[in-house]
């Protein structure tokens, strides 16, 4: 799909300001996520009308969600130039940083909502599936956000050291772990469990409070302590 060809309508700018001046007057909830995109577009290639290429974008990944979390490459095997993929990623870096002060130094687990929008859009859409564990103080307050490995978590054992080794090392007193199904669902598999319970009975030891292991998915998220397995 190269975004080379020629210049559009002279109709294009009108209807690039009109959108323009939806956004300004109702927000981001006056358009669609086709126009969303189609904006974003716009930025890289301002002389070309890119309506349809945003609808296309849309519908091959299924949706803007997993658009936007594309990476680099699998964007650019979609001939799309380095600065339409440019605009793409500020879009999703600008989207998570909004969402991280959200929980920046408050304590985490009266943020739960706030921490789930969070998670969710960093990590639903990913088609790699990474794990995270958030490092809390004594207080429940952020510490560290940190990706410990990405793939499978069958190899419980090895993870658990990684995870409580880190925790010593930043001095925290309790973790929450998450993880994305790329599957899209966020039921926990037997590993998923497997992997909790050791955490749990090892953070016993070294007084590190496992607080929950939250799975997340396109079609939602699960919470381990809220499904009764920690």
């Amino acid at each position: 799909m190269a975004d080379d060809q020629p210049r559009g309508a002279p109709s294009a700018s009108g209807h690039r300001a009109r959108l323009r001046q939806r956004l300004f007057d109702g927000g981001g909830k006056a358009l669609l996520d086709h126009e969303l995109v189609e904006y974003l577009l716009a930025l890289a290639i301002p002389r070309r009308d890119t309506k349809d290429q945003a609808k296309e974008l849309i519908a091959r990944f299924g949706g803007i969600g997993p658009l936007l979390a594309a990476d680099a490459d699998t964007l650019r095997r979609e001939g799309l130039s380095d600065g339409v993929i440019g605009a793409l990623k500020i879009a999703e870096a600008s989207a998570l940083r909004l969402l991280e002060t959200r929980i920046e130094g408050r304590p985490i687990l009266s943020s739960w909502d706030a921490l789930g929008d969070y998670l969710s859009a960093a990590m639903a859409h990913s088609a790699i599936e990474e794990v995270r564990v958030l490092f809390l103080n004594a207080k429940n307050m952020l510490i560290a956000n940190e990706a410990m490995w990405r793939g499978s978590v069958d190899e419980a054992s090895v993870h658990v050291r990684e995870v409580i080794a880190r925790a010593i090392a930043l001095g925290a007193t309790a973790i929450i772990i998450v993880h994305n199904h790329p599957s899209g669902d966020p039921s926990p598999s037997q590993q998923d469990i497997r992997l909790t319970r050791d955490l749990v009975e090892a953070g016993r030891h070294m007084k590190i409070t496992v607080h929950d292991h939250v799975i997340v998915g396109s079609q939602g998220r699960s919470s381990m302590k809220a499904l009764g397995l920690i």
